[in-house]
Order: C-alpha cells, then sequence, then structure tokens
C-alpha cells in the first residue's frame, strides 16, 4: 500500500474516493438516494484533490482522508452535477443543503490548525491499518502544528479509539436532542485537537 495526495496520481481519482465516501454516507442520505452509487456518483465532481490523500494498493483507492487549512473547502458542490444525479427537486434541495452539511467554513478558523476531514476506508480493506497509516502520513507530510477533527459520532467507537491511539484529545462535546439522537443512534458528535509538540504524534508520524 502507497499514500499519495489525490492531485499527485496519474489517473483522475474522484470516482474511488466517492465509491468509499458512499459507503460510509449513503445512511445519512436516504431521503437522496438509498443506492450507493447513485450517491457516489453525484458527490464524485465535488471533491477537491488537492486537499485529499489516498491509500493505494494494486491501483485501486482503499481509504481517503481530506486536510485543509480550515479556511479552503475540501468539497464544492455544483447544482447542474446534483440535479443531474437525483433529479430536479432533490438536487435543488441538495444543492442548498450539502454545502452546509458538508461544506461550511469555519466562522472562526483556528490559525496554523489542520482540518482532518472525511476518513474513510474501502470495506474491502478494513481492519488492515489503512486509516492509521493515512493519518499518521497526512501529520507527517503536513507543516501545521495543530489538527482537529470535528463531528465524530460518539457511537464510531472504531473512530474515536484510533484518534486516541495517534495522540488526539477530545475538546467538545455536542449533544443531539432525544429525538433526532434516538432517530439516527447517535448521543452526540465529538471534536478532537491534536498538538504535534506531543510525544504520541511524534511517535506515531515516525511509525507512519
Amino acid at each position: 500500500m502507497e499514500i499519495y495526495q489525490a492531485n499527485e496520481l496519474d489517473f483522475d481519482c474522484r470516482d474511488q474516493i466517492a465509491t468509499i465516501f458512499a459507503e460510509g454516507f449513503t445512511q445519512w442520505l436516504g431521503y437522496f438516494s438509498k443506492d450507493p452509487q447513485v450517491i457516489a456518483g453525484a458527490f464524485a465532481h465535488a471533491f477537491q484533490l488537492d486537499y485529499f490523500f489516498v491509500a493505494v494498493t494494486a491501483g485501486q483507492v482503499v481509504g481517503i482522508v481530506a486536510c485543509t487549512d480550515c479556511q479552503q473547502l475540501s468539497l464544492q458542490f455544483e447544482k447542474s452535477e446534483l440535479i443531474k444525479h437525483f433529479g430536479w427537486l432533490k438536487g435543488t434541495i441538495a444543492a442548498r443543503v450539502f454545502p452546509r452539511e458538508f461544506a461550511a467554513s469555519f466562522k472562526n478558523p483556528p490559525r496554523a490548525t489542520g482540518s482532518i476531514e472525511f476518513v474513510g476506508v474501502a470495506a474491502s480493506a478494513r481492519n488492515n491499518g489503512v486509516a492509521s497509516r493515512l493519518l499518521a502520513a497526512v501529520i507527517a507530510r503536513t507543516s501545521y502544528p495543530n489538527f482537529l477533527i470535528q463531528e465524530v459520532a460518539d457511537t464510531n467507537l472504531p473512530a474515536v479509539g484510533l484518534y486516541q491511539k495517534l495522540g488526539f484529545i477530545e475538546t467538545g462535546r455536542r449533544p443531539l436532542v432525544a429525538k433526532q439522537a434516538q432517530k439516527i443512534g447517535i448521543n452526540a458528535f465529538l471534536s478532537f485537537q491534536l498538538t504535534r509538540k506531543s510525544p504520541e504524534l511524534a511517535d506515531n508520524s515516525a511509525r507512519g
């Protein structure tokens, strides 16, 4: 397995990134489509390759993660593409909802901080350390002194455990109202932060 910045590849990997993204997010996007292929098709155009890192095995993308400076956007949507895949009504709604949910700007962007976003691993490659190696590579290859991860479901125990193993510290918890929590099976969204000076970061970056 090799790790690359997505814009360095000699092929356009947006479709493969979108497939991995859809595996993780289709369950939350059922109003627009329950078909992961439709979700992948609708999102493929939006991925900004300058901000994505990918893990590649035998020419296939098996893991993804984005890292921005908290000011640039890793996803940018085009209304025409969303309408093409979802139809006029749902596509128009998506064009209003998706930027707010998946590409919202920081109101007060922290300085000198990398925002880690959209960590995902292909179903066929899970439990092989792909996410851990990807995150370690992002930390090692970027120059931010601080990193943050937002909107992590408290029920996503593998992700929470991985971030803690890499030295991230929980810095915030946004509880959901009881009705919403019961509907989606999540009690709260968590935020994590890591400072490059921490021993855990230096150790895990070296291993990556």
